[in-house]
């Protein structure tokens, strides 16, 4: 089958948990801001669960990747690579969560948070048991299980919002505690039950590979570690720069309204599942550039294809959150944008993960954060969110041209920037139409229900109108292929 149909097919089915997933979790960020309707509950929410996406980076300290490479390297037994990987993570996600129970009061007063001390305990002992899961299930993705992948994490999902449902609606516990309570039972269900999927079979645990793995993943911890605080850093940071005395409010403004444009990163995340192992084992394929030039140029156009989706419908993805957070939708642009960069760069990150030059992403991502970090301490002050989402493009779209350029150098690889100029210029003449006929509709002073229904035609009409060129130009072809 060809390589690019085989990495839509695996795309579509990691796409489809994650995207079935997502959605459904999208019940909760309406649950959430309907019912926690003071904005400042979902502020330590958004804060605390950006505290979670760092420490999962480091818990894990770059040893999913590390599996993919030495598990696909010659002269390496994947069972013992396995085995090796999965003990390792194991004790130092059990060693991190004793100390945070046993260490939960420092550790929430030197948060801001020292009346919920509880909080600090769950959500540790949740992050640990997600750092170890995550090398089961990079095992299911190696071992081509895309169903039992997304079967399990539709089971963690289910379950969060049975749990969360069951909490805040049904026994009417309404209280942001039962958040953290229901990520926690939700968790440890999932783990429980991945285990038996994902025993280590055959093996031996091998200190020389786990050295290896360690000296090649270790420069990626730093890597990951820059790259998920030029992710989170703005919600950790806010509550500490915003100056008003509405930060946590603020913060749970900006945190829903990053909801609305999730849409994006469920895509670029389906992509990613299926993308890493594709390439790792298609590298020894000497027609294997050809294929990573391909998947950009289709990334690119399904991301525009998004973007302008949740753009043109914004009025309707609003009501993913409660009324009292849409002040903060007009970010939402600017974060699909964000989305796209990010994309793009986890696309073009394959060429110092291929050649063992890992060194270059620290690199990436320590110019990232630097940009991130200065501006929303410049920024922050003085316009509140804006600074928070304004440095996270900045910094993606700086780190992308970076790696592309650099890139070059070190792994030449066809990628046609002919089309991606061609589809952003698309792009932006699309939202230039869609806002400027906005603008003729908000002129023409006509009724509410005569501007509703035009607005939603115009939308329809370009959207269709950019698919349909999409799918004459080269949409077409990939689904001719055979």
């Amino acid at each position: 089958m060809n390589n690019m149909k085989v990495l839509a097919k695996e795309t579509a089915i990691y796409g489809a948990s994650s995207i079935v997933g997502k959605f459904l979790n999208y019940l909760l960020v309406p649950l959430y801001t309907y019912v926690l309707q003071n904005t400042a509950d979902y502020g330590i929410v958004t804060n605390l669960y950006a505290w979670t996406a760092l420490l999962l980076v480091i818990l894990t300290y770059g040893t999913e990747t590390g599996f993919f490479r030495f598990a696909n390297k010659e002269g390496y037994d994947v069972p013992s690579v396995y085995k090796t990987t999965l003990y390792t993570v194991f004790v130092t996600s059990v060693i991190f969560a004793v100390l945070c129970v046993v260490f939960q009061q420092p550790i929430a007063n030197a948060m801001g948070y020292e009346d919920h001390a509880n909080f600090i305990a769950m959500m540790a002992v949740t992050v640990a048991m997600d750092a170890f899961a995550c090398i089961p299930f990079a095992y299911l993705r190696h071992q081509k299980r895309p169903i039992v992948f997304a079967c399990l994490k539709l089971l963690f999902v289910a379950l969060n919002i049975g749990f969360n449902s069951l909490f805040l609606l049904v026994l009417k516990w309404q209280d942001v505690t039962y958040v953290f309570v229901s990520n926690i039972l939700a968790t440890a269900i999932q783990t429980l039950i991945l285990i038996p999927f994902t025993l280590p079979k055959g093996g031996s645990y091998s200190w020389s590979t786990l050295k290896d793995i360690l000296r090649y993943s270790l420069p990626l911890l730093i890597l990951g570690i820059a790259g998920i605080m030029n992710q989170t850093l703005d919600r950790i940071l806010f509550p500490y720069l915003y100056t008003g005395a509405d930060a946590q409010a603020q913060l749970g403004i900006y945190g829903a309204c990053f909801k609305v444009a999730m849409v994006m990163m469920m895509f670029t995340q389906a992509f990613r599942y299926a993308y890493e192992p594709f390439v790792f084992a298609k590298h020894k394929d000497r027609n294997s550039v050809e294929a990573y030039a391909d998947a950009m140029k289709y990334y690119i156009i399904f991301s525009y294809m998004i973007l302008l989706g949740v753009v043109f419908y914004l009025d309707i993805f609003k009501y993913i959150i409660g009324p009292s957070y849409w002040e903060g939708l007009k970010i939402v642009p600017v974060v699909l944008w964000t989305y796209v960069f990010q994309g793009i760069y986890f696309n073009l990150s394959f060429w110092y993960k291929l050649t063992d030059e890992t060194k270059w992403g620290a690199y990436f991502s320590l110019i990232g954060l630097v940009i991130t970090l200065v501006l929303q301490i410049v920024g922050v002050p003085k316009i509140g969110y804006w600074a928070s989402c304004g440095s996270s493009l900045i910094c993606y779209f700086v780190i992308m041209l970076l790696s592309y350029f650099v890139g070059k150098k070190h792994l030449s690889i066809p990628y046609d920037l002919r089309s991606a100029g061609k589809y952003t210029l698309l792009t932006l003449c699309f939202l230039g139409a869609y806002y400027l006929g906005n603008y003729g509709l908000a002129v023409a002073d006509l009724s509410e229900g005569w501007t509703t229904s035009l607005h939603y035609v115009w939308s329809t009409v370009l959207m269709i109108g950019f698919i349909g060129i999409t799918y004459k130009l080269d949409l077409k072809s990939l689904i001719e292929r055979k």
